[in-house]
């Protein structure tokens, strides 16, 4: 039977569509399995983050590169109930600490503020699993008013490289503030004993937690609060277990953990684990 060409070309249309269907059949399981393979390809992790954090992180020991705090014993559980090995390491100072999560070589921050410099090199896994109060130091018996942001302008200050206090306070320090950054905690107050700065800008419990290792703890007094922030769980963009899947687990795990009260009681056992720390023989 001779075809017309209209005939001709509906066939040639069906013939399209079938041939289109099947290459969409073979291309569509290979793009699932190409995402399955992806999120099987994450079996372990690798974490880090502020060594000198108590009663949030700290080293175990001299030249020990564990970490044990608040901030380990989260980890720990999130691990647990995700169903992956996360090893928790101490990589160098915080500055490090940063620089491999920024690359990749590391997958998770154990506590970090938001900020957008931050946000552009790590994704922020909500809800923050602790909050923390940041404040401003001074020698014990200097005259140092200080009530707002604004009473530090003209003051020499000193703060922890690449740590931050809030994007708001963050943006103002950059703008009107003289603070300079040192390598470690200790060496912070240190300086504000010795005169060299005027005040010290850090977290409130990390700092009480070094004063009093330093049995310096009535040397130094804090006072009114320059920020409080929530510490989050942060993915590196460059880690392979960076997926929709992967942060979707860990946000479940935040909160559920969260609504468990699990985070305070690891808060809790910290400030005792600490204190054991700085005491024992």
């Amino acid at each position: 039977m001779k075809l017309n060409g209209f005939e001709m070309s509906m066939r040639f249309i069906a013939s399209r569509t079938v041939k289109l269907s099947a290459l969409l059949c073979c291309i569509l399981p290979i793009s699932v399995q190409i995402k399955a393979e992806t999120e099987m390809s994450c079996s372990s992790m690798i974490a880090t983050g502020n060594s000198e954090y108590p009663p949030f992180l700290w080293k175990k020991a001299d030249g020990s590169n564990e970490l044990m705090g608040a901030n380990r014993l989260i980890i720990d559980e999130i691990s647990r109930r995700l169903g992956i090995p996360i090893k928790l390491l101490h990589t160098g100072p915080w500055s490090r600490a940063q620089l491999e999560v920024k690359s990749g070589r590391a997958d998770l921050m154990a506590g970090a503020f938001y900020t957008t410099e931050r946000s552009d090199y790590m994704d922020y896994i909500s809800p923050a699993f602790l909050h923390t109060s940041s404040v401003v130091w001074k020698r014990t018996g200097q005259r140092l008013d200080y009530s707002k942001k604004e009473d530090l302008i003209n003051k020499r200050g000193v703060t922890v490289i690449n740590n931050s206090f809030g994007q708001s306070f963050d943006d103002f320090s950059e703008k009107y503030l003289n603070i300079i950054s040192v390598s470690g905690l200790e060496q912070a107050f240190k300086m504000l004993v010795a005169k060299r700065v005027d005040y010290v800008v850090y977290e409130k419990s990390p700092g009480l937690a070094y004063l009093n290792l330093l049995d310096m703890k009535t040397d130094v007094v804090s006072l009114a609060s320059v920020s409080s922030e929530g510490l989050f769980l942060t993915l590196s963009k460059n880690s392979t277990c960076n997926t929709v899947g992967m942060k979707q687990k860990l946000h479940n795990v935040l909160k559920t953990m969260s609504h468990d009260g699990f985070n305070e009681k690891a808060l809790n056992q910290s400030l005792l684990d600490w204190n054991a720390f700085t005491h024992k023989s």
